[in-house]
C-alpha cells in the first residue's frame, strides 16, 4: 500500500512536538525532585527530629503535597508517553486538518490531574504516619512491621483483579482509544482523567513503597519508575510484574520474622 509522504511528515511532526514537550515536563520535574532530595539530604538529624516532635501545619502539608505532586509528575509521565503519543496520532488521523497538539495537552492534563490527587492523599497519609512516629527522620519506616506489611501488600496486590484490569488498560493504547474515543477538548481531558484512574489503580500501592527505603530517595523512585515502565510497555512486562511481586512477598515476610 502507498504512503502519503506529506501525512508521514505531519505525524512525525506532531510526535516531535509532544515528544519535546514531554521531555520538557519530565525534565523539570525531575530536576526539582533532585533538588528537594538534595535540600533534604542537608538537614540535620537533629533539625529533623524536631520537626517530628512538633508536628505539621498547613504549610508542612503544602510542602508535602508539592513534593508528592512534583515527585509523581518526574515518575509516572514516562510511564504514560505511549499512550500520550497515540493520543495525538489517533487525533490527527481523525482531524487532518487541525494539530492534536492542543488536545493531547489536555489528555496529559487530565492525566496528571488524577496523580495530583493522589499526592495530596499521599501528604495526608505521610502526615499520619510521621506523627504516629512511623517513619524515621529519612521518611523511611522506622518499624519493620510497617515496612513488612507495605511489602506483602504491594506483592499480594500484583496478583489482583484490581492490578490485572488496570494494567491491561495501560498497556493496550490502541485498544483503550478504540473502546474510549470523545471528541473534542472536554473528551481529550476526560480520557485523560480516566487513563489516569487506570494508572492510579495500577501502581498506588507500588507508591507506598516509597515508605520503605525513605520517600526521598532518588534510587528508589528510580526503581518504581523503571518498575512501572517495564510492566507497561515490554513485552511480557505483567509477568515481570508478578515476578516483581513474588520478590516483595519474600522481602516482606523476611523483615516480619527478623522483627
Amino acid at each position: 500500500m502507498a504512503t502519503n509522504p506529506i501525512a508521514e511528515a505531519v505525524v512525525k511532526r506532531d510526535r516531535n512536538i509532544v515528544i519535546a514537550g514531554l521531555s520538557a515536563v519530565i525534565f523539570i520535574a525531575a530536576i526539582y525532585t533532585i533538588n528537594m532530595a538534595q535540600s533534604y539530604g542537608g538537614m540535620s538529624v537533629a533539625m529533623l527530629q524536631h520537626q517530628n516532635h512538633t508536628g505539621y501545619s498547613n504549610d508542612s502539608f503544602l510542602n508535602l503535597f508539592t513534593m508528592w505532586t512534583v515527585m509523581q509528575i518526574a515518575m509516572m509521565s514516562p510511564t504514560a508517553v505511549p499512550m500520550i503519543l497515540m493520543h495525538a496520532k489517533v487525533e490527527r488521523s481523525r482531524h487532518p486538518e487541525q494539530s492534536p497538539v492542543i488536545a493531547t495537552t489536555l489528555f496529559f492534563l487530565g492525566y496528571i490531574i488524577v496523580w495530583v490527587v493522589f499526592s495530596a492523599v499521599f501528604a495526608i497519609i505521610q502526615m499520619v504516619l510521621q506523627s504516629s512516629a512511623l517513619l524515621s527522620p529519612q521518611m523511611s519506616s522506622a518499624n519493620p512491621w510497617l515496612a513488612g506489611g507495605i511489602l506483602i501488600a504491594a506483592g499480594l496486590f500484583q496478583f489482583s483483579k484490581l492490578k490485572e484490569v488496570c494494567l491491561n488498560e495501560c498497556r493496550s493504547p490502541v485498544t483503550y482509544f478504540m473502546l474510549e474515543w470523545r471528541e473534542g477538548n472536554t473528551g481529550a481531558l476526560l480520557m485523560g482523567l480516566k487513563h489516569g484512574v487506570h494508572c492510579v489503580g495500577c501502581c498506588w500501592v507500588l507508591m507506598a513503597l516509597l515508605f520503605v527505603a525513605g520517600v526521598m530517595n532518588l534510587l528508589w523512585m528510580s526503581l518504581i519508575t523503571v518498575f512501572v515502565l517495564i510492566e507497561k510497555v515490554m513485552p511480557k512486562g505483567d509477568i515481570f510484574g508478578r515476578v516483581g511481586g513474588v520478590g516483595m512477598l519474600i522481602w516482606g515476610i523476611f523483615l516480619i520474622l527478623l522483627a
